[in-house]
């Protein structure tokens, strides 16, 4: 893969890991609010903004054990980084979600 191809790949894994991230924050707020269907609703569109930057992982993953020569730079480290932070910052958003809502049904009860 050409170093600017790999620039796209690079920038596509920042921006659409960093939307997640954000998009899961928002399901966060939404849950402390009490919106549930809508914390749902933006862990879904966090899950499909992190579809596209593990795709793009994916890409780069088949193109070096195809044997090509991978162009490796700070910013594809930086866009590893913001993936791996996503993955696991969403995880966990799932489970606060869970938190808030259980807590919103046992202080009702």
């Amino acid at each position: 893969m050409e170093e600017p191809q790999t620039m796209d790949v690079v920038m596509d894994l920042i921006v659409h890991s960093g939307n997640a991230k954000s998009i899961g924050m928002e399901a966060l707020d939404a849950s402390k609010q009490g919106d549930f269907p809508m914390a749902r609703h933006k862990l879904e569109e966090a899950d499909q903004e992190l579809l596209v930057a593990h795709q793009a992982q994916t890409n780069l993953l088949k193109q070096e054990a195809s044997g090509q020569t991978i162009f490796v730079s700070l910013l594809m480290v930086h866009g590893q980084d913001h993936l791996m932070n996503a993955i696991t910052f969403l995880d966990l958003a799932r489970e606060l979600v869970e938190v808030y809502q259980n807590m919103k049904v046992t202080t009702k009860g």
